[in-house]
């Protein structure tokens, strides 16, 4: 019998012919557009809506990017329903004993891949695929499926592992296997600084837009420049580190929440847009289009409210005992770290908010709270540096992204139990 690995490749890719370099969406030339795109920084689209794209798409856009939320909206839409029960079938063939647990996960990635498949055939994209939410601590499952996406595309994929203290590991382990990552869920430029010198991916990313939000929703300030500052730091750290030739990770501002950031933010690396701002964007675009990357703006906060209450400032600063922390960390057998063995390291430096060892009891509270956290919560912790805000800002968003998995996942249960495939 042919084993699962195999059998759901071949699934996934059946009547999926593209032609690299081809696209079935008309493909014009935008002059606003080609400004960004001229000012240093490649242009994506934050979406899995075909048809939203669509509307957007042109010459100067070569990237789309998914999510288990963007994923969750497409597949309740019912538009893979039928597809759930014949992956389930192909699953139970080729594993008869597979747990259901693992079924639904099994299908889930079959519907990221095949969607992502779809959105590589329309616009010739690269797509990055995101991994489920549920391995996001398992080092040996992370590498596993990441390798399976990318065997499906190895023309247009790029996979997206969540920041983690395992996420740095396999993602790692990924990108000297030559498969090109996303690292995603970053926040500050002292996560991604780690990461372009331990993992190495492609892209790494700062979430802009929530902390922006994690700030006025919280009233400590209007929210303004925070993402943008944080983003500009981390550019400069990256671009100091490819000078010197110790890595070749670029950076993805992402969370982009409107058209103003896409010309406050010109030359970061790389865009990825929600088709919303996106369309601000180009019907008030900039006259001139010029590299940001050495502003540094001013972050208003309110009256009384200082950044050492909320540890605001570890979101751009990356500190000469950090890196030297860093540089530590680089000389040791790094293929034979665990994840409990990164934070362990931080704690002895003196930086254990970097990546907390969070309580059950912590997640079920930032899952509660969702994408942006409840700062009257966690006051306490962020102003002792027990918490950073980055760290916080990454688990919320973590458990965000598992609710909306959750989600697709109970779709897919609901539809196996009407075809009377799970009893």
């Amino acid at each position: 019998m042919m084993n699962l690995d195999t059998r759901v490749h071949e699934f996934v890719r059946e009547g999926f012919a593209h032609k690299s370099g081809k696209s079935t969406v008309k493909v014009k030339d935008d002059p606003e557009w080609r400004k960004v795109r001229d000012a240093g920084t490649r242009l994506w689209l934050d979406t899995g809506d075909i048809d939203e794209a669509a509307k957007l798409w042109n010459s100067s856009f070569d990237a789309l990017t998914t999510n288990n939320t963007l994923l969750n909206k497409e597949i309740q839409k019912g538009i893979y329903d039928d597809l759930v029960a014949k992956a389930a079938r192909v699953v139970l063939e080729a594993a008869p004993k597979i747990s259901e647990t693992d079924l639904i996960l099994e299908i889930a990635f079959i519907l990221n891949a095949h969607h992502a498949l779809r959105l590589v055939d329309r616009f010739n994209a690269f797509v990055s695929v995101e991994l489920h939410t549920d391995l996001s601590n398992d080092v040996e499952r992370t590498v596993a499926y990441g390798r399976r996406y990318f065997a499906i595309c190895p023309e247009r994929f790029y996979v997206k592992v969540p920041l983690t203290p395992a996420g740095y590991l396999s993602a790692r382990k990924l990108a000297q296997a030559g498969i090109p990552l996303n690292f995603t869920l970053g926040f500050s430029a002292r996560h991604n600084y780690v990461a372009a010198l331990l993992t190495k991916p492609d892209y790494v990313n700062v979430f802009l837009g929530r902390l922006n939000s994690v700030v006025a929703d919280n009233k400590l300030g209007d929210g303004r420049n925070v993402g943008e500052k944080a983003t500009l730091a981390t550019q400069r750290e990256l671009l100091n580190l490819r000078k010197a030739g110790r890595t070749k990770t670029k950076l993805i501002a992402a969370s982009i929440r409107s058209g103003a950031q896409i010309g406050d933010l010109a030359g970061v690396d790389v865009f990825t847009m929600p088709t919303k701002a996106a369309a601000e964007y180009h019907a008030s675009p900039r006259p001139q289009v010029a590299s940001q990357v050495n502003n540094d703006p001013t972050v208003p906060l309110a009256n009384g409210v200082t950044f050492a209450q909320f540890g605001g400032e570890t979101l751009w600063n990356v500190p000469p005992k950090f890196k030297d922390a860093v540089e530590d960390l680089l000389k040791k057998n790094l293929d034979s770290l665990k994840p409990e063995d990164l934070q362990a390291h931080f704690e002895k430096a003196g930086f254990g908010g970097f990546l907390p060892r969070w309580s059950t009891a912590d997640i079920q509270t930032a899952t509660k709270d969702g994408k942006i956290p409840v700062y009257a919560t966690w006051k306490d912790r962020l102003a002792s540096g027990k918490v950073g805000l980055d760290a916080l800002m990454n688990l919320s968003a973590l458990y965000s992204f598992a609710t909306d998995q959750k989600a697709l996942d109970d779709r897919i249960h609901s539809l196996l139990k009407t075809a009377k495939i799970l009893g």
